[in-house]
């Protein structure tokens, strides 16, 4: 909100701008799961209230404000963690099978989109997103974590993600 505070202002100079507010769990799978503790659980749900509440904002100076929820993100962060890098990332798998679902970040499409408007006030993965758009994690799958979160981890099954990238 702080960022945001002094940030909008110098969005809505210029009609078109794009606020992605990057969360942890769609609106839909957040208002079905509970998310660790209540500390978390918020949040990682109030990210998607935001983006709706700036949607709200910023129609009026033709702004689109979107949560997105890029799955098990595969960031530097992760990589150390898992001991890997971008090359090896597969390798993570060895300290926990489901790192085979995670992504690098994808916002590129979203931006390039000059209808994006149609996504704002909206919580959207990164696999819905690639749906839509055609793009590709960079080894060239399109990995949906939010529906492998859903029908694999969260129901007990073994990690497998054929069908899923």
């Amino acid at each position: 909100m702080i960022t945001s505070h002094f940030a909008l202002p110098l969005l809505i100079r210029r009609p078109g701008g794009l606020v992605v507010e990057v969360g942890d769990g769609t609106k839909a799978y957040n208002e079905e799961n509970y998310r660790l503790s209540v500390f978390y659980d918020l949040a990682k749900t109030s990210v998607n209230r935001l983006a709706f509440g700036w949607a709200h904002e910023l129609k009026p100076y033709d702004c689109t404000a979107v949560a997105l929820t890029p799955g098990w993100l595969r960031s530097e962060a992760m990589l150390e963690h898992f001991g890997v890098t971008e090359a090896n990332w597969r390798d993570g798998a060895a300290k926990d099978p489901h790192f085979l679902i995670s992504e690098t970040p994808a916002v590129a499409a979203l931006a390039a989109d000059a209808d994006r408007a149609r996504w704002s006030g909206r919580s959207v993965s990164a696999g819905e997103l690639a749906k839509v758009y055609g793009f590709t994690d960079v080894d060239g799958s399109q990995p949906d974590a939010y529906r492998y979160l859903t029908e694999v981890v969260d129901v007990g099954k073994p990690a497998d993600v054929t069908g899923y990238r």
